[in-house]
């Protein structure tokens, strides 16, 4: 059998009907056609992949799933939304939001882990990011309209449906990030997919007109130029190259001018204005002393913003006073601190900051002939170095949106999972061939006091949570 060229997607139809939720939830896709409102598109893909596994239960992740850092902290962050509740400005409203939203969120996060068995179930996982992430570019350059909003000096992207320009901007660097991957361990075709993919997420990006994008990408641009390994100047500059000309080509009259006052802070009515970020991050803090523990409750940070804020009362001594808005957190880490307090807030920020630490923890730990190895392991060392820029393109640009309960940030956890078992799959594969006879033990990935890490496994030991063996390494 001839070597393997490139990692082989899966095509079962429980990863595809997975990969199809991907691609529906994160592009929002079927939003466009309003014929398709009426099926509920994404709730029949839940539907369908939670009865081919029920018919199918070896399709999924055997063992126990919660063995994993990352979907611990999903699940933890879940308990934190629902203990914030009876304690929060609004017990209905939370309560509601979970039902009717988080839990959609979360259900869909833990069912990207429970998909992911192996290398080629992840492979999966982040091509349908990225072709979800192709429609998103082609409703922004074809479908999205541009006009000059109040405040504005140029047009750009209001409004995408459920997404923002800021959000759309958000969501296209991470995926980005994993186009980039791809183009390292894709196939030809794949690769020519996903230069075209660069350029169109460069218009995009100029197309939102927001300013917090252009600083993620400036920032992600940056780590991706130090983190990449294997990769020649010539080809980084090359990546960079082609996302600035479609920046740049696509950039309507103005931009760069409002680009520019990134460097002007004192003037930046974020800074200066009552309705500006930095003041509505300041008016969060002390909505949170209002139950530092457990938060003013999930989806509330709006409705102290109408109750609790120096305007709110302002005009209850003066009801001739113009309507307050109810203004979201415009930060996730300030969302997740203030509505679910100190224990949702520490969680979340452990998920995004723990998770780039972690990534790079795994990254040291892998064996250094992989980085060199067959498309897997090449695709798995890659993953270690492509997913901390992903989480700091969310770090960053999800410091000026509230995406703490939205879907970007619990599926990289879940990508992150599946990071873990497909390397030990690979591991127990990679020694029961007897590629390693003779060796040293190999390490595994394996949870030790409570933490996923990796460990040495002798020979002929049962890996808890995976369902399969080793073999004995051959003589």
């Amino acid at each position: 059998m001839g070597r393997m060229r490139a990692v082989l997607p899966s095509t079962d139809a429980f990863r595809m009907l997975v990969g199809a939720l991907m691609v529906v939830t994160i592009s929002r896709i079927h939003q466009h056609y309003g014929f398709l409102k009426p099926f509920r598109p994404a709730l029949v893909l839940v539907g369908l992949a939670a009865l081919y596994a029920l018919a199918n239960p070896r399709m999924l992740v055997s063992g126990n799933l919660l063995r994993l850092w990352p979907t611990r902290l999903m699940a933890y962050m879940g308990a934190a939304a629902c203990v914030s509740v009876p304690f929060g400005l609004s017990m209905g409203g939370s309560a509601a939001f979970i039902l009717d939203e988080y839990s959609k969120t979360l259900i869909f996060g833990f069912l990207v882990v429970a998909a992911i068995r192996h290398v080629r179930d992840l492979y999966t996982m982040v091509w349908s990011y990225v072709v979800a992430c192709a429609f998103l570019a082609w409703l922004s350059i074809f479908v999205y309209k541009m006009k000059i909003a109040k405040g504005d000096d140029f047009a750009r992207i209001q409004t995408g449906y459920s997404y923002d320009s800021n959000d759309l901007g958000l969501v296209v660097l991470i995926g980005m990030v994993f186009s980039i991957m791809m183009l390292q361990v894709g196939s030809q075709k794949g690769k020519l997919f996903n230069l075209a993919m660069l350029a169109s997420i460069g218009v995009t990006i100029a197309k939102t007109g927001s300013r917090g994008t252009l600083l993620g990408l400036a920032t992600v641009v940056a780590v991706l130029l130090v983190l990449l390994e294997n990769v020649s100047s010539a080809k980084k500059l090359g990546f960079v190259g082609i996302v600035s000309l479609g920046l740049v080509f696509a950039a309507p009259a103005g931009y760069w001018d409002q680009m520019l006052t990134i460097f002007a802070p004192a003037d930046d009515y974020n800074l200066t204005s009552t309705t500006g970020r930095w003041q509505v991050w300041k008016r969060g803090m002390t909505y949170l002393g209002l139950n530092p523990i457990t938060g003013i409750g999930i989806d509330n940070f709006g409705r102290a913003e109408g109750m609790y804020s120096p305007m709110a009362a302002a005009r209850n001594y003066d009801p001739n006073l113009s309507g307050i808005k109810w203004s979201a957190a415009h930060n996730s880490f300030v969302q997740a601190l203030v509505e679910t307090g100190i224990i949702g807030g520490g969680i979340f920020v452990a998920l995004v900051f723990g998770g780039i630490y972690q990534m790079f923890k795994l990254r040291r730990r892998m064996p250094k002939h992989w980085a060199r190895g067959d498309p897997e392991q090449r695709f798995l060392v890659s993953m270690c170095s492509y997913m901390p820029a992903a989480l700091i393109a969310f770090a960053v640009s999800g410091s000026l949106v509230s995406f703490a309960w939205i879907d970007p940030i619990y599926v990289l956890a879940a990508l992150m999972s599946g990071l873990y078992v497909s390397v030990e799959r690979k591991l127990a594969e990679e020694q029961g061939s007897g590629e390693l006879a003779g060796t040293e033990p190999v390490p595994v990935v394996l949870p030790r006091q409570g933490r996923g890490g990796l460990a040495h496994l002798p020979a002929g030991a049962v890996m808890p949570g995976q369902g399969f063996r080793t073999p004995p390494r051959r003589p």
